[in-house]
């Protein structure tokens, strides 16, 4: 795999978010009582300079999607409890900021591909990182698997909402869901060996995993099974986070490619 890293994306009333689609109509505040909300034009303004830091360019219906799933998320989130933040400012540099910064090393990955590949984001919550990759790599078939019904079903509300067809929402325990990937990620989803553990039948011979972690887990490097190579860590700068951050890639080693 080149580790280059010039790869770019291509070009109230409150129900379950299920069946018919309702608009986000969320009000820019600050009160004491509650946290900021942004609406979908101070998200379409919040976003762009994310973007630059990052080195990303996407189209304008892009763009669009992301602060409209960034709307969506916030407005959810207020009774299905999709995420622990609640602050949009938070949301920006916690959640969305976090996810586009991997954006250029799997786009990396994406160049050296001759196909459209199949990702799996487990434990995905509220699609993140899912959600944020199916929007800027409309050619990637996202699946976003979480044990939680209503998580899933949120996923599926975006998918349609946004008009993602390759974005998809499983509610299912990843060791029992049915199929491959060529890329499985997950971001706080649980340790490096867990995660390679629960879900190395899902890894297609050649696949990759990519678990976005804070900083660097060298003990948990060192418990990983045997048959498990990391081959790359990349340090990434998240904009507007202060915090120690990396993308872990691992395969299974040359000889246990076969088995």
């Amino acid at each position: 795999m080149n580790r280059s890293s010039q790869g770019r994306p291509s070009s109230a009333r409150k129900a379950a978010p299920r069946g018919a689609v309702h608009p986000v109509s969320t009000v820019v505040q600050r009160t004491a009582e509650g946290p900021v909300q942004w609406d979908e034009a101070s998200w379409l303004t919040a976003i762009p300079p994310v973007l630059e830091a990052v080195g990303l360019s996407l189209v304008p219906e892009q763009l669009s999607q992301l602060a409209r799933y960034m709307g969506l998320l916030s407005h959810w989130n207020a009774t299905y409890n999709l995420t622990a933040l609640r602050s949009a400012p938070d949301m920006l540099s916690h959640h969305l900021a976090d996810c586009l910064a991997v954006l250029r090393p799997l786009m990396v990955h994406l160049d050296d591909a001759e196909a459209p590949l199949k990702l799996l984001d487990v434990g995905s919550g509220g699609g993140l990182p899912g959600v944020v990759l199916a929007i800027c790599c409309p050619n990637l078939r996202v699946s976003c698997v979480d044990t939680v019904g209503k998580k899933a079903a949120f996923i599926r509300q975006v998918a349609a909402e946004l008009r993602l067809p390759h974005l998809r929402g499983e509610h299912a325990r990843v060791e029992q869901l049915p199929g491959q990937y060529d890329v499985i990620t997950s971001r706080a989803f649980a340790s490096l060996d867990d995660f390679v553990s629960l879900t190395r039948q899902q890894l297609v011979p050649g696949g990759v995993w990519m678990a976005m972690k804070g900083k660097l887990p060298d003990d948990e490097i060192a418990a990983l099974p045997a048959d498990v190579e990391v081959f790359h860590v990349e340090h990434l700068q998240v904009p507007g986070l202060d915090a120690e951050r990396c993308l872990i890639w691992m395969r299974l080693k040359p000889a246990q490619q076969s088995l």
